[in-house]
Parts: C-alpha cells; structure tokens; sequence
C-alpha cells in the first residue's frame, strides 16, 4: 500500500513539474484562431493581420479558424469548448460576446463572462452611418428630418437583427424620434451593403471597414461615425457627438479571450505579446488601412471589466426595444 501511494505522489509530482515546464515554454507547438464569421469581414481582416506578427512573436504558426454562423455563436461555443491549454484563442466582438447574451437570451449555450478569460482589446473598429447618394441629405440633422416626414417609408439594413450595427439604429430612431423600416440581412455586412449601393435600402449603420471604400467612391454618403472623434483617414465626416447625439459613442470592438481555466502564466504570456504585436508599425498601419484602429487594454482585469460594461449597456438597448432574433 505504501509503495502504491508513493509510486501514486511521483506521478502526481510529475506531471505537475511537466505542466508547469509546458506552461513555461508556452507555446511549443501551433495556435489555432478562431474566428467566428466568415473570411472577408472586419474579423477576418483583423484575425490575418494580427496573427502573421503574433506568430512572429510566438515562433509558432497562427491558423486562422473561420467558423461563421448565427451571429458568431457557432466559433464562440467551439472557442469555449476547447481545451484550456492556450492552443485555442479566440477573436471575439462586441456582437458576440457582450450583445448575443441578452439577444439570445437563455438559447444561448454560452455565457461570455464564464466560460472565457478575457485577454486584451486588439482592436477599435469604427462604425459610420451611411446613406444612398439618391437620399437628399449631407448631415444627420438632414436625414433625421427627411425621415420625420416620410414616417415608415424609408428602409434601414443591417448585418442581422440581433447586430450592433442594428442596435445604433434603434437608439437614434429612439433619440430622434423617427421610425424606419428594418430590413435584416444574413451573411455580414456584405449582402447589406450590396442592396444599400442598389437603393433597395436607404440607410445603415456598417463597420469602417464595410464601407470605406464605398465612401472613398462616392457610391455611398457618410453622415457620421460612431467614434468620440474624426477619424484620421476621413477627416471630413464629423461624430454623431459633434451632431448633437453625445450618448452614440460606440465601435465593433474585437478582443482575444481564451477558455475558462487556461493557466495563468500562458493567460500572461499572451497579454505580453499582444501588446507589443498591437504596438508594431506594421499592425498599426495594416489594420488603419482598413478602417481598424489598433487598440489594447491595461491588463487582461480591465478588459473584462469593460466586457461586463458593455454587455450591461446593449442589454438595456435590447430591453427597451425589445429585439429577438428572426
């Protein structure tokens, strides 16, 4: 019996002292992203140029794991469910992880805030509200009124019912005291956008990323965007704030987490590195070039704490307008 439990205590010591040299010498072999939308959008965009250099970093590859579908809930049970060994990290948003638990509501088989550590933000993606150059209007107290007088007429899209981008319309509907068709798309922005450039829709709310180049093209009009301030490369298009609606500062922010339970020091070691990752040249100018600003937190505590913020506020926005998904 007395060899049994000693022969039981090495094992046991063992495998600790291999744990502790695995977590140690993090990481030894691939890391796989998980990306919960499709290749081409904001994510996608985001997961790419971070991951080449994070790899650099790492001295390990990245692979980039697009699992699309129900408004990011597939790749975000599939994060949640991997091993919390840190050789599964997860590109999560503000959809995602802070506005489909209150969307979803008890459907939803993943509650963010348990089921992930929070790493660090990586990324502040402005949103900008867009208009068919067929509507009238140059600013947002143009539109507003235009819509006033053709209650119920004018149709807005979005990426989806339950989408961020839906949401800030809601809320200036609301504030505005306007009321619009919504027509919901599924697939991301892009199927959205393609009927906003047909005039099948007139409006909507949309990622940077989404619609930058359609800006730069005059194929759509920008009225605002959704940051605190003018964004550098679009230095014409002034802030919702600027035009009057100071609580309509937002972003499609995106953060890494990684399962509940990955160890600490490999939760650490990540932080580490994607701060100096998010602090490259190469990262800062590769995601500006498409709308993205590089962004991080100050420790991976604040990052969930500004996850539990933001799920309080679009929880209230969901309350109040009372939106289900399709």
């Amino acid at each position: 019996m007395r060899q049994l439990f000693i022969a039981a205590l090495q094992a046991t010591l063992l495998l600790a002292a291999t744990n502790a040299s695995g977590q140690e010498n993090y990481p030894q072999r691939a890391i796989r992203l998980i990306v919960p939308f499709a290749p081409g959008g904001a994510s996608d965009f985001t997961a790419r140029i971070i991951g080449r250099v994070l790899s650099e970093e790492l001295k390990q590859s990245i692979i980039i794991d697009n699992r699309g579908g129900a408004a990011g809930n597939i790749g975000m049970e599939a994060a949640a469910k991997a091993a919390p060994d840190g050789y599964t990290i997860f590109l999560g948003n503000v959809g995602a992880t802070a506005i489909n638990p209150s969307v979803f509501g008890p459907t939803l088989r993943v509650k963010p805030e348990q089921d992930f550590i929070a790493v660090t933000l990586v990324a502040d993606v402005p949103d900008v509200l867009v208009v068919n150059p067929t509507v009238p209007v140059a600013t947002v107290k143009e539109f507003i009124d235009y819509a006033a007088k053709r209650k119920g007429e004018l149709n807005f899209a979005t990426p989806g019912s339950g989408s961020q981008n839906r949401l800030e319309m809601e809320h200036l509907m609301k504030e505005a005291r306007i009321s619009m068709m919504h027509v919901p798309y599924k697939g991301g922005a892009g199927p959205a956008m393609i009927d906003l450039l047909g005039g099948q829709t007139q409006v909507m709310f949309t990622t940077m990323p989404s619609a930058k180049g359609f800006i730069k093209s005059g194929q759509v009009r920008a009225l605002a965007v959704t940051s605190a301030q003018r964004q550098a490369d679009l230095p014409t298009i002034p802030t919702l704030v600027e035009q009057g609606y100071p609580n309509m500062v937002s972003s499609s922010w995106q953060g890494i987490f990684v399962p509940r339970g990955t160890p600490l020091p490999i939760v650490n070691k990540l932080f580490s590195t994607l701060k100096k990752v998010m602090a490259q040249k190469a990262v800062i100018d590769g995601l500006a070039g498409g709308g993205v600003l590089s962004a991080t937190s100050a420790s991976p505590e604040e990052f969930a704490a500004f996850l539990a913020s933001e799920t309080v506020r679009w929880g209230k926005v969901v309350r109040e307008n009372n939106i289900t998904v399709d």
